[in-house]
């Protein structure tokens, strides 16, 4: 009975010692980020191909005139890589942490979060 009882023991210490602290990388549905999205005045747009756009109508920028860039989203890790005019590309990391039909939500590395909400699909 002792030995049973031992192994018992074990097996539950092994499993708890086994089980980590840390947060599981979360996965997101990239398809739900395809359209524009808004905060305040400043707007992003993502296309189903990767590429997109962003523009901010408090600087009397248009979607037309929009700055262009290419995105990936691989579980919650966003990147933006920014296409300047004048040569170069700027790359961006985010962390997202809520994206739903209407809602969009990352984090810089820096701790800055932005929220955004859906506009068009």
């Amino acid at each position: 009975m002792k030995r049973i009882v031992f192994f018992l023991v074990a097996c539950v210490s092994a499993a708890v010692l086994m089980t980590s602290c840390e947060k599981e990388d979360e996965f997101f549905d990239e398809t739900l980020l395809f359209g524009k999205w808004v905060s305040g005045t400043v707007y992003y747009k993502y296309l189903s191909d990767g590429n997109g756009s962003t523009w901010d109508t408090s600087d009397d920028v248009t979607e037309a005139e929009a700055q262009p860039f290419t995105w990936t989203l691989v579980q919650s890790d966003l990147t933006h890589i920014h296409i300047m005019s004048v040569g170069g590309n700027v790359p961006k990391y985010y962390t997202v942490t809520e994206l739903t039909a209407s809602t969009l939500k990352y984090k810089d590395d820096f701790g800055v979060s932005y929220s955004f909400t859906k506009v068009t699909k």
